[in-house]
């Protein structure tokens, strides 16, 4: 079996990827920045700073399932350059406001909800086009070097957010992130690989409901995808019920100074570097399916170590368990992500990725107040505890399934994708599951932003 070729010879990934790399450093800007602009600037509330972060992320449940019907439609390059500019123009709207004294809430709000609309569409384009930008046998490869760009701006991002926001102030800051979508949409502008045309094309109510419950069909009743949409779902949960509360363990129980919690994290994320350069290592030596198996047992585990912290030797705990987390996220995403791209035929490439992101998204929320609720009622390390225990046991679902024999991925199977995709009742049927073992049930958002292209989401 030849080996693929290198996608540094490939001039139009290294665009997608140059352009990918630029704007997830500026991202780490408006990470920072936009809250800020609310806590500093306009004197907001804790519950008005958390409506902040509820109105970006509410798109995902809202518009995320027609994205993916809409995405089918189009072709996917104007689509990502549309969601580039849109975003640049949203976010450059808080700096202007800022100079002409009229900045207000709402409009942070609607500019939270513009760009998570936005990021809906392009985050189901974006991982719907590479498929059609590299061969089957690069996927992996494109998918870990998108990944290092995310975990580098995770660590680089910070410190230049700090120094911005400290030099400039926090609004003109969030300049930075509007220009980084500017670049974004220049460099995926260059590319000069044609895109085939959509094969999917009907229009109107009825086809885009019919479209939707295809993408929701297709999605569960196969026999891999299903086991990862569950597994992934259901870590997100733990992890967003452990991330709602973790500063306020680490600030309240361990009596952790600011600048000792952004060490935590600044140290902690370069677990994600560590992830993602290892991942080829990791398919080579063990393959493909028992990669995705262990790096979501790898991810549940390291939780277990921030409860254990306690006041004086609290920072070695917590680092080690940022630092797990973070190596086995994005082993998991980059060799989830690829196994679905690959195998998914490309009429149904948008429909799949919106269902996944639908499910694995919707389940963020749900974590988020469950980790409030229960912080208040049994105590900060009690609800610790049982994140990180329920955690250790998401695995499952890709242990008890067919995911955990891949040696390679498989070949697209377009007879099964149109076989589950015809199949389905509608949106309104009811769907059951059937394909693999019975029962078995696959982008991260941070603050004020939504990371692109990762589905487990990380750790605050």
């Amino acid at each position: 079996m030849s080996e693929p070729r290198s996608l540094w010879r490939h001039p139009d990934f290294l665009k997608l990827w140059g352009a990918d790399t630029v704007s997830q450093l500026g991202s780490q800007v408006t990470l920072l920045a936009v809250p800020l602009v609310a806590i500093t600037v306009l004197k907001a509330t804790t519950l008005q700073v958390g409506l902040l972060s509820a109105a970006e992320m509410a798109p995902f449940l809202i518009v995320g399932l027609p994205a993916g019907a809409i995405v089918d439609r189009l072709r996917r390059r104007p689509v990502l350059i549309a969601g580039d500019v849109g975003r640049a123009l949203a976010l450059a709207s808080i700096p202007v406001a800022h100079a002409f004294d009229v900045l207000g809430l709402a409009q942070l709000y609607a500019v939270a909800f513009t760009t998570g609309v936005l990021t809906v569409f392009f985050d189901v384009a974006y991982q719907a086009y590479l498929p059609a930008l590299v061969e089957r046998d690069q996927l992996a490869d494109g998918n870990t070097k998108l990944e290092i760009s995310r975990s580098g701006g995770q660590i680089a991002g910070p410190g230049l957010a700090g120094i911005l926001i400290s030099a400039f102030g926090a609004a003109a800051a969030v300049t930075v992130d509007a220009a980084s979508f500017v670049v974004s949409a220049l460099g995926i502008g260059a590319i000069r690989r044609p895109e085939p045309a959509p094969t999917h094309v009907d229009t109107g109510r009825g086809h885009l409901r019919r479209d939707i419950g295809e993408g929701l069909h297709y999605v569960l009743r196969h026999p891999l995808l299903r086991p990862i949409a569950f597994c992934t779902a259901s870590s997100n949960f733990f992890n967003s019920m452990y991330g709602a509360i973790l500063i306020l363990f680490m600030v309240r129980a361990l009596h952790l100074r600011a600048g000792l919690v952004g060490l935590v994290f600044a140290t902690g994320n370069a677990g994600f570097l560590i992830g993602a350069l290892a991942s080829g290592a990791f398919v080579r030596r063990i393959r493909l399916g028992p990669t995705i198996v262990v790096s979501a047992a790898i991810g549940g585990v390291g939780s277990v170590f921030a409860p254990i912290a306690h006041v004086g030797s609290a920072l070695p705990w917590l680092i080690a368990a940022q630092m797990i987390v973070g190596v086995g996220i994005p082993l998991y995403n980059i060799n989830q992500v690829s196994l679905r791209q690959a195998i998914c035929p490309d009429r149904l490439q948008g429909r799949m990725n919106a269902t996944m992101r639908f499910m694995v998204w919707g389940t963020l929320p749900l974590g988020a107040v469950a980790g409030g609720a229960l912080g208040r009622f049994i105590g900060l390390r009690p609800t610790l505890w049982v994140a990180a225990i329920g955690g250790c046991f998401t695995f499952l679902f890709v242990l008890l399934s067919p995911v955990r024999s891949l040696t390679d991925v498989p070949p697209p199977d377009e007879d099964l994708g149109q076989e589950l995709a015809d199949a389905s009742p509608g949106v309104g049927g009811v769907v059951s599951p059937v394909g693999g073992p019975a029962g078995v049930v696959g982008e991260a958002v941070v603050g004020f932003r939504v990371e692109r292209d990762a589905d487990v989401v990380e750790r605050p």
